[in-house]
């Protein structure tokens, strides 16, 4: 028989009961998490929000409790009235905040009951993903769930003090506006008032706090959703959030000590860990010693360039690539001489991944040099190999030729590979760098034209405005990145406020004034009326949050995430509408089969 609350009012959360509150009557609520019958007396693990507390059902308070006691099932909605006693000695958990004390029962009221669980409520749940995504409300009653969505509030509180403090407003921006490609699909929503016409969600909220800039608000911040239509992956969502804030009348530093301010708070506050100086890092340092613009720079493997060495060796592999504009890099595996040629060859495969046509190798050995490749270098060629590499006995050298971007993102990912293999990564660091000094355009080899690696309204640097239209792939970026152990967790830039400089960047991608004014219209109207020098920069909230509570993926730390094929389990999203719907938008979908 199921109860009504009535007059109970619960008095305490169950991971609050404490020492303090022994000799008290208390009123709790939550479901319940065990139930051990122990020679007629009851006890119950009742769970909230806040933790677990035990409830005592004994005989010696009332008989017909005992029984009622011993009907209760996994989760179950009970209310429990009582006193609070501390736990005989012996008996007491460590392991609950709440070990010290117990609450003897004196009321019990049954407020739900629950079906048989598809999987048990606990931390180490051995269930698939799709499973817990399509039961996300008992998958969030788990303690360590619960725990990362209220570290996710905590977040959002600490940031909010933060910005306030340096005198930042938090301004809303719109969902529905209008479709401005920034780089990745846009999600659309058709107009029923406007047949034919649609909205856009937005990628982000760029263009709005860059005009907020024009209106004269001259510090902006939000926690921004914003909407990307692209692939997925463990730390990609189509609907994410965004720490987004801007400044009027700043250079690069203004805007990346308020970045270090909100990251030092964050990480004391929520994990009592210090951050220190932040060092900086130019785009081509990172890339030549990493391969990477995000190095994680916990453990050392970096790269190291030979190909004024190759290119004069008789190895026509490696000769070839570099007469043709390519180059040759190496990184040292330090005691990886031991690995055995299966091993290898499972490397060879991998950087395969990333489009290298093979990797060569060294070993370097107390009875010298073993290598299919050592015969084509000269003694004084190997010799500089081995001195630039630091090699020592027992080391492995490994060696990739192709173009640039194929033998950095190559030997990027191997360096990683190999410091998880040799356990050289430190999980308690926390490295944190700022990566300037970016490319401001790249080239595109398919579509034969230059894009922006940022954005289109990132600033160049001053010394190269004159190079845009003329020599555009030297022109570098105002912008900054900044990397936490080897991920991006934010980014941002100057942005560009003189129209005379936005037109000739969009000139450089391939706009034509037409395309321009039909895209971005708005803001170029806006860059006419006093526009303020202005920049800003965005974090990653749930990739960021995801990292401070050593999580893999980011769906463990957003109550409600989609899937990697961007579906959401719990309500069947995306589905089917009904035809009268579409009918007032005007819409007619074809059979996807046609």
């Amino acid at each position: 028989m199921l109860e009504h609350l009535g007059s109970f009012k619960r008095t305490h959360y169950c991971g609050e009961v404490s020492t303090k509150d022994i000799g008290k009557r208390v009123r709790v609520a939550g479901w319940v998490d065990t139930t051990r019958d122990h020679g007629g007396v009851v006890f119950t693990d009742l769970r909230d929000r806040t933790g677990k507390v035990q409830v005592v059902f004994s005989p010696e308070i009332s008989e017909e409790l005992v029984e009622k006691a011993k009907k209760l099932k996994h989760e179950f909605v009970i209310a429990v009235e009582g006193e609070v006693r501390r736990r005989p000695e012996g008996t007491e958990n460590p392991k609950l905040k709440t070990g010290e004390v117990e609450i003897y029962a004196e009321k019990l009221q049954i407020l739900n009951k629950s079906l048989p669980l598809p999987f048990p409520v606990e931390d180490e749940v051995k269930v698939g993903e799709e499973t817990r995504l399509k039961f996300r409300f008992l998958d969030l009653r788990r303690k360590k769930m619960a725990e990362n969505i209220i570290f996710r509030h905590r977040l959002y509180q600490v940031t909010r003090e933060v910005f306030n403090r340096e005198g930042f407003i938090e301004i809303e921006t719109p969902y529905l506006t209008k479709s401005t490609p920034e780089g990745a699909r846009d999600f659309l929503v058709p107009s029923r008032i406007y047949p034919g016409k649609f909205y856009a969600l937005p990628q982000s909220p760029q263009l709005f706090k860059q005009i907020l800039m024009v209106a004269g608000f001259d510090r902006y911040y939000q926690i921004a959703r914003c909407f990307r239509d692209e692939d997925l992956r463990a730390d990609r969502q189509p609907e994410f959030t965004q720490i987004d804030f801007e400044m009027s009348f700043v250079a690069e530093r203004d805007v990346m000590d308020v970045a270090e301010k909100l990251l030092r708070s964050l990480y004391k506050e929520l994990l009592d860990v210090e951050i220190g100086e932040i060092p900086i890092m130019t785009y081509d340092e990172a890339m030549n010693r990493f391969g990477t613009d995000r190095p994680d720079t916990r453990f050392g493997l970096e790269l190291k360039e030979i190909t004024d060495i190759a290119e004069r060796c008789n190895f026509k592999v490696f000769r070839s690539v570099a007469e043709k504009g390519g180059i040759v890099k190496a990184l040292n595996f330090k005691g990886g001489a031991k690995l055995s040629r299966k091993e290898i060859d499972d490397l060879t495969k991998f950087v395969g991944i990333y489009g290298a046509k093979g990797l060569a190798w060294i070993k370097i050995t107390e009875n010298g040099l073993q290598s299919p490749i050592v015969k084509f270098f000269s003694e004084g060629e190997m010799n500089e190999i081995l001195r630039r590499l630091e090699a020592e006995v027992g080391d492995i050298l490994f060696l990739v030729a192709d173009s640039k971007e194929v033998v950095n993102s190559a030997l990027a990912n191997l360096r990683l590979k190999l410091a998880r293999m040799a356990g050289l990564i430190d999980d308690s660091k926390v490295n944190v760098l700022w990566i300037v000094d970016f490319p401001m355009f790249e080239w595109n080899e398919e579509e034969e034209r230059w894009e922006a690696l940022h954005h289109p309204f990132t600033s160049p640097r001053e010394e190269d405005v004159e190079k845009l239209l003329t020599d555009p792939g030297s022109v570098r970026a105002r912008a900054y990145d900044m990397v936490l152990n080897g991920v991006e967790i934010g980014g941002g830039s100057i942005r560009i406020h003189r129209e005379d400089i936005q037109e000739k960047v969009f000139k450089v991608i391939g706009l034509s004034e037409e395309e321009a004014q039909e895209r971005f219209g708005f803001l170029l109207e806006a860059l006419r009326y006093g526009a303020p020098p202005h920049g800003g920069m965005a974090f990653g909230l749930d990739r960021l949050c995801a990292i401070m509570r050593g999580e893999e993926s980011i769906r463990d730390v957003i109550a409600f995430p989609k899937t990697q094929r961007g579906q959401c389990l719990l309500t069947g999203a995306p589905d089917t509408v009904r035809k009268e719907q579409l009918e007032e938008l005007h819409i007619e979908v074809k059979n996807p089969e046609d």
